[in-house]
């Protein structure tokens, strides 16, 4: 065995759907996914049914997450613009502030009208997560222009968005940016086999728009898994939801691609670790550390999947290299499969910002 140590990976865009959906995910299963998969500290979005808008729905998430979490968890807030007064009471329990400007699960889209408000009101020092698609995203960068904003574009997939992201950090504007695996490693070709099981918000793009996010990977700040699970069933159902899981295998995946050297170990400390680290205000333990046997060549299998979900586009997948131990502030958390922490192990990430 070729032993590979790394710090506790770190992903700032997960889908833990508790409260609501828990029939999807819940706060265990989605961070023993998050064990299995490398990741010591995840970031919950708040498109929950209810979403979490308020300091009640944002403290009724932390005490069901403390009662089930076996790894680090960290919270996003989000708005339509009709919560202003909620922002100064949540702004210490939360990480960042997540605005939808097109559609996804739960329908929760931001009115442009309003999204004006919610930047002037934001705290500076507090960063502004972006889900956008469209044209409207010169109008989003206008606003963090004109208000001092931090932003961090979601999961961006397309050659364009990422040309104007560039111009932006050329301009030294405050705009960090993600990628999901899906991106870069599955295009609209994909979804003749996959069918709903390939469906995402934003969708599958071209192989012209992955070939250019490799390409730049030096621009993009952050893989993120952008975990979405939905039931089989939910998936095979007339009307399929949008979303994929992924948190358990984007790391495998990227060790291949180091095997085969699209990629370095530098590289995914930098975009999986260290950045995110960076951008979200989180503290890290030299103590917290994940080991990877890279010479183990395994199958992704559905079945054995930590999440609830039991699905991926990458099933029967055949990867290089495997996280064998994970440890959080020297703790000995997961070992070949098991995890060895009660529920409720995991911290909810304080906010630094």
């Amino acid at each position: 065995m070729s032993k590979l140590i790394l710090p506790g990976l770190i992903d700032p865009h997960v889908h833990l759907r508790e409260p609501g959906n828990t029939q999807k995910e819940d706060f265990y299963t989605g961070t023993t996914a998050a064990l299995a998969g490398g990741y010591t500290t995840i970031m919950d979005m708040p498109n929950n049914n209810p979403p979490a808008t308020t300091l009640e729905r944002i403290e009724e998430k932390i005490s069901l997450a403390k009662k089930k979490i076996v790894c680090d968890v960290g919270f996003h807030f989000g708005s339509l613009g009709d919560n202003l007064n909620e922002f100064s009471k949540v702004k210490h329990k939360v990480i960042g502030l997540k605005l939808y400007f097109n559609q996804t699960t739960g329908g929760y889209v931001i009115p442009k009208e309003k999204a004006r408000k919610v930047f002037q009101k934001w705290p500076r020092n507090k960063i502004i997560l972006i889900h956008v698609e469209d044209e409207i995203f010169d109008f989003i960068l206008d606003l963090a222009k004109e208000f001092g904003n931090r932003i961090h574009i979601c999961h961006v997939a397309q050659k364009e968005q990422l040309k104007k992201i560039i111009k932006a950090k050329e301009k030294r504007l405050s705009v960090t940016c993600g990628v999901t695996p899906y991106s870069l490693f599955l295009t609209r070709d994909d979804l003749e086999g996959l069918g709903p099981f390939g469906l995402i918000k934003p969708p599958l793009r071209t192989k012209e728009d992955q070939d250019f996010l490799w390409a730049n990977l030096p621009y993009i700040d952050v893989i993120e898994s952008d975990h979405a699970p939905h039931t089989v069933e939910e998936k095979k159902s007339a009307s399929p939801p949008w979303g994929i899981p992924g948190v358990e295998t984007t790391l495998p995946i990227l060790l291949t691609a180091i095997y085969h050297g699209r990629l370095t170990i530098n590289q995914l400390t930098k975009l999986c670790f260290e950045n995110p680290a960076k951008i979200f205000g989180i503290k890290t333990d030299p103590k917290t550390k994940i080991e990877i046997d890279t010479d183990k060549e395994w199958t992704i299998r559905n079945k054995n999947l930590f999440t609830k979900a039991k699905w991926s586009p990458f099933n029967n997948w055949k990867v290089k290299g495997k996280v064998i131990k994970v440890f959080i502030r020297g703790k000995k958390v997961f070992e070949n499969g098991k995890i060895l922490v009660k529920p409720g192990f995991g911290k909810i990430v304080p906010n630094r910002q």
